[in-house]
């Protein structure tokens, strides 16, 4: 069991804010069932750290958060502390969102390979480098296990990846490790239903396939699901990243936007993150519920966003067409409130907002304006709780404006 984490008061006292959060659409020891009056937030989220897997020596900003055990590699917390994952479901609470999309994205070939660590599987092709990512699932799993203790409201949609070859290549047992994963994550559903969301009568499942987009990639992941019958087990939507920029998968490819873009339905893609930048035309994607009459299925919010050609234009020096965190120096979250009136607009029946904890440090660098993280981090270099605070704000505008627009269509 990793040793607990050591938390400062004021994280204890906005705890208890918990309370005061947007409500939240889940109801304990049962799943969420989403339907056309659903309109669900889900917070990408990564449980990927501890001793044996990510650690934070690279990091964007150090987490508030700090498990004993993670000391010896510079500090940071285990995902797999209970006191950390406490904590963590009760800020998302006082967010007010209703799920987080757990991530297992990458080097999902290498995790579920067997035998002997090959490059059809691995890259690198180490054992070290397997056993890194299989404590990552390791830690995502024990999420089922934990929440359910803590009783939580809150929901868990796996975030799966089929990214490459390696994710389909077929092992020695017949199967891929694209399926392997898909497999896995379906029999923790069955384990704990009541941390399940449920939608077109299935549980809820996405796969990302990379940015950009192999039509190849998506094709042969389809073909597994398909001829597995896994797609009629479980709702599985494909999800991809900065589809502004790929107009090959938009309804109209040839269109210059001018507001938010819809994805063609024979793809039906969700967006991971997407821009936002309206003076350099790029708008976030979204797509339409199969079936219905217009209705918005997913639109994902962001709190920053690079450019087109990354964060710097050359480096040091932003790009233009970058979206930052708080923008012209100011402490207002500028990029997550534009998203979020788009999303005020659309009212989609799912919102993800993009994301609570990669930590991954930006391309040219650490600064605050650059990270698209909301977990609490410390100052001088970190933004403090204002990224939580910033969050639970939008999602009660959110939910608000939801509220009033039905009460006007009754």
């Amino acid at each position: 069991m990793p040793a607990r984490a050591q938390v400062v008061p004021l994280v204890a006292a906005l705890a208890v804010c918990a309370a005061c959060a947007p409500a939240s659409a889940g109801v304990p020891g049962l799943p969420l069932f989403v339907d056309g009056r659903s309109h669900v937030v889900i917070l990408e989220y990564e449980a990927w750290f501890g001793p044996h897997a990510v650690t934070f020596q690279s990091a964007e900003a150090m987490p508030l958060l700090q498990s004993q055990d993670m000391r010896q590699v510079g500090g940071g917390y285990d995902s797999e502390d209970p006191q950390v994952i406490k904590q963590h479901v009760a800020w998302m609470q006082y967010m007010g969102v209703d799920a987080a999309s757990i991530d297992v994205t990458n080097n999902v070939g290498c995790i579920f390979s067997t035998g002997p660590v090959s490059r059809k599987f691995c890259n690198p092709p180490t054992e070290q480098f397997r056993q890194q990512n299989r404590n990552i699932l390791k830690n995502t799993a024990n999420l089922y296990p934990a929440w359910t203790k803590l009783g939580t409201t809150l929901k868990l949609v796996p975030l799966l990846g089929c990214q490459t070859d390696r994710d389909l290549a077929i092992g020695s047992d017949g199967t891929s490790g694209f399926q392997k994963e898909v497999e896995y994550f379906g029999r923790l559903i069955d384990e704990y239903p009541q941390l399940s969301v449920r939608y077109f009568g299935h549980p809820l499942m996405l796969v990302y396939v990379g940015t950009p987009v192999n039509p190849n990639i998506v094709d042969r992941a389809r073909d597994i699901l398909h001829s597995t019958g896994l797609d009629a087990k479980y709702t599985i939507r494909i999800d991809a990243g900065y589809l502004d920029s790929q107009p090959t998968f938009w309804a109209n490819p040839n269109e210059q936007p001018n507001g938010p873009i819809q994805i063609a339905p024979r793809y039906d893609f969700w967006s991971v993150v997407d821009r936002y930048k309206p003076a350099f035309s790029l708008y976030p994607t979204y797509n339409i519920v199969p079936g219905s009459e217009g209705e918005v299925e997913n639109l994902t919010a962001s709190i920053a966003t690079a450019g087109q050609n990354g964060w710097g234009c050359p480096q040091p020096a932003y790009c233009p067409d970058d979206a930052l965190r708080f923008g012209n120096g100011g402490t207002r979250y500028v990029t997550l409130e534009n998203f979020m009136a788009l999303a005020e607009q659309l009212q989609p029946r799912f919102l993800i907002v993009d994301q609570f904890n990669e930590f991954a440090q930006p391309d040219e660098g650490w600064n605050p304006d650059t990270s698209d993280d909301s977990e609490p981090t410390l100052q001088p270099d970190g933004w403090g709780f204002s990224a939580l605070q910033a969050i639970h704000a939008a999602i009660a505008a959110y939910r608000h404006s939801i509220e009033a627009r039905f009460f006007e269509g009754s």
